[in-house]
């Protein structure tokens, strides 16, 4: 028989055994989203206003294309999973099921049509 204190037994999980790893993959995203976002929205804001010529030579360049399609991806991945804890905390039943779709779908699509838009944009 093994003798495990509630501490260890508790330790690195959370109820669900899953809320741990949930809390550090929102902290590493949120740092890597305040590193990137302010560099994308620089470079953004250069673009903003110019002549479609210009904003497509803007995007067409690699680094530009690579940061936006960053920030698409980790942006939306920090909001999906952010909205799934609040929908967990705040209902429940098939409300809860039908949310978390809708929010899922909502981001997935959301990362199709940027990733989209992006490559059209830059090839």
């Amino acid at each position: 028989m093994r003798y495990l204190t509630a501490r260890k037994r508790a330790e690195g999980l959370g109820a669900a055994h899953s809320g741990t790893e949930h809390h550090w993959y929102m902290t590493v995203s949120a740092v890597g989203l305040a590193l990137i976002v302010p560099a994308f929205l620089f470079l953004f804001g250069r673009a903003l206003g110019g002549s479609y010529q210009d904003v497509t030579a803007t995007f067409a360049h690699p680094a530009m294309a690579i940061l936006t399609l960053l920030v698409l991806f980790v942006g939306l991945q920090h909001f999906r999973r952010g909205a799934q804890t609040m929908i967990e905390d705040y209902s429940r039943g098939m409300t809860r099921k039908v949310l978390i779709i809708s929010v899922t779908v909502l981001s997935y699509g959301l990362i199709a049509t940027g990733i989209f838009a992006v490559l059209k944009l830059a090839l």
